[in-house]
């Protein structure tokens, strides 16, 4: 537990309430209870000393580890494979519900395939993002971990009677530890569980194994609900139980990511905590699985967001950017002191001081997600058209100002390009929305707004100089959010002014097909360093291409993008110019980037052939 295994060198489970992170060495090294947003009982994934492991591991022995998923399912299989034997570690998280719990279950199932090996446990949980201490109770039938303000129970799966008798767990001064010797044939393991309803029992394998099949068969049917049958099948279906796995079941919030304080640059100081829902994200999520036929959770996701827009009209403020799963507004920036942070990426934080920012885009993307709702059949109830009416009234006065932008720069408010882009998008989506569902609204002000919007960008959104769209008013530096402007219908893709716009984010953002969000050396963001390439922006870009003509460039763009994904599909928020993945992981942005333009890029190639 002395080094820090890479970002990508991890695996997701989770239960539709929660998630955890497991390492190819066998570390779990994240878990927060009872929801994503809660504090850590295993945060080494951020201090390896101070944070608390769960470890499964060859002992003394020297092997390779490979990871995969069950086919179908978010079950995660950790294959030890040494010249002694090989061994299986089976990793999944019975699924929940929908009701929120403090019950949770993580189960380990350990089996040596061939030959034997001798493996190490270690069971070393820290309270509270290692701020709490805890009592160890030890019983005939397990473990109790208690704190003061949560518990977590360790039950052993009894495979053999001879494991029984020879392999006791035994007590340290950091919690538990066991070496056992497995043969072919044998099996161990242990569920976890916060919020046990009784005391720890001894877990026969005939409901372990049940438990196995229930999570499999569950999401066997989830996933068996897609429509996506194009030429990306395996990753697109990765990528959509990727996000069902972020999805908070309770109330349908899509997280950005599991993971907090995960930095985008090793030993920078941009390191956010991500477990929490952007309007933006839950807005984009729409979009990408009404491609993928999931039409349930779609009405999730837009029901979560118009509950946000009721909040919003109710208290007389503008729409948060983003909010806790269970739609609270509080999220106080805190910095964990006592943390060292992912490979001495301080400072760690907890909550999101970027939730206080305006953000005028997110306007934009809740309207395009209610318009393509409704192109599936999907529509808001009268209540749910109230408070949109009031919101783009609400927008009408107030889109011409500076803003925080798309990134959450830390710098100061200026006059975002992409922010008024959007917010044409939302006045432009509600009138059509208007019109075509005969609903009330002061269409005559939208549509007045919605053109001044739009030749406010075409006067100061470009810049002659540099022949092309710029990320503000005040500057020649260009955006890869702008990428969207196509897609979104504001301008032709054959349109001399984007064409130029995109030769000059090939020439300036775009290193080897990976695209850069905008160069922090060029611009004050507020924050120092610098930062990787953005995993969103060169799924927009692959889009981008395609939609201009280039699309033997956008095929291959696509294709060199998938071999960056970790060893069992999965993205984070950035890749490094050495080609790991950066920032919190796995992360929302990507998948749903990823499902949106796989889409897209198929359709236009379909129609190419």
């Amino acid at each position: 537990m002395d080094s820090y295994p890479a970002v990508e060198d991890h695996g997701l489970i989770g239960d539709l309430q929660t998630a955890a992170l497991i390492a190819k060495d066998g570390t779990l090294d994240w878990f927060c209870a009872p929801r994503f947003d809660s504090p850590s009982i295993f945060g080494g994934l951020l201090d390896r000393r101070r944070g608390g492991h769960f470890q499964i591991t060859p002992d003394g022995v020297d092997y390779t580890s490979k990871q995969l998923y069950l086919p179908g399912t978010p079950i995660l299989i950790t294959r030890f494979l040494s010249a002694d034997g090989v061994g299986e570690l089976v990793d999944f998280m019975p699924v929940a519900g929908d009701r929120a719990t403090d019950h949770h279950r993580l189960v380990r199932m350990l089996r040596m395939v061939r030959g034997s090996m001798r493996f190490r446990l270690e069971c070393h949980p820290r309270f509270n993002y290692g701020r709490d201490g805890h009592v160890l109770e030890v019983h005939p039938s397990g473990t109790v971990f208690r704190s003061p303000g949560q518990s977590l129970t360790l039950n052993p799966i009894r495979y053999a009677e001879r494991l029984s008798d020879e392999h006791e767990f035994q007590r340290t001064e950091e919690g538990i530890h066991l070496v056992a010797t497995l043969h072919e044939g044998e099996a161990g393991g242990v569920i976890l569980e916060t919020g046990s309803p009784g005391p720890p029992r001894l877990y026969p394998p005939e409901e372990a194994r049940e438990l196995l099949e229930q999570t499999r068969d569950f999401w066997r049917r989830w996933i068996g609900r897609s429509c996506y049958t194009g030429r990306w099948r395996e990753m697109v279906e990765r990528s959509a139980m990727t996000l069902k796995l972020m999805t908070y079941a309770p109330t349908g919030a899509l997280i950005a990511a599991p993971t907090a304080g995960l930095p985008e640059r090793v030993g920078g100081e941009r390191n956010w905590d991500y477990r929490y829902t952007w309007i933006r994200d839950a807005a984009f999520s729409v979009h990408a699985l009404l491609s993928l036929g999931f039409t349930d959770e779609a009405v999730q996701y837009q029901q979560w967001v118009d509950a946000r827009l009721r909040d919003a009209q109710d208290a007389g403020v503008p729409l948060q950017i983003m909010y806790r799963v269970d739609g609270s507004p509080a999220l106080t920036e805190e910095v964990l002191d006592h943390f060292e942070g992912y490979r001495g990426s301080a400072p760690v934080r907890i909550g999101n001081g970027a939730a206080d920012q305006l953000q005028l885009d997110i306007y934009g993307e809740v309207l395009n997600s209610l318009h393509l709702a409704n192109e599936h059949g999907l529509k808001s109830p009268h209540e749910g058209w109230l408070d949109l009416v009031r919101t783009m009234d609400w927008l009408c006065a107030h889109w011409d100002q500076p803003e925080d932008g798309i990134w959450e720069t830390r710098a100061g408010r200026q006059d975002f390009t992409y922010g008024r882009l959007m917010s044409w998008v939302a006045l432009d989506r509600a009138v059509r929305l208007a019109h075509r569902n005969g609903r009330p609204a002061d269409t005559v002000r939208w549509t007045d707004t919605r053109n001044r919007i739009y030749e406010q960008i075409m006067a100061r959104g470009y810049h002659s100089g540099r022949a092309a769209f710029v990320q503000h008013f005040a500057t020649d530096v260009l955006d890869a959010a702008l990428l969207a402007m196509p897609s979104l219908g504001f301008i032709a893709p054959t349109d001399p002014m984007w064409q130029s716009t995109l030769r000059a984010i090939d020439a300036d953002l775009v290193s080897d097909s990976l695209v850069y969000r905008y160069d922090p050396g060029a611009t004050a963001d507020g924050l120092s360093g610098g930062e990787s390439t953005f995993t969103m922006c060169t799924f927009w870009y692959v889009q981008a291409l395609a939609e201009s003509g280039r699309l033997d460039d956008a095929q291959l763009t696509f294709e060199k993008m998938l071999t960056y994904s970790s060893q069992v599909g999965l993205y984070s928020e950035e890749i490094t110019p050495s080609g790991e993945q950066a920032g919190n992981f796995p992360q929302a942005f990507s998948h749903l980037s990823l499902i949106s333009t796989a889409s897209n890029l198929d359709r236009l190639l379909d129609a190419r052939r």
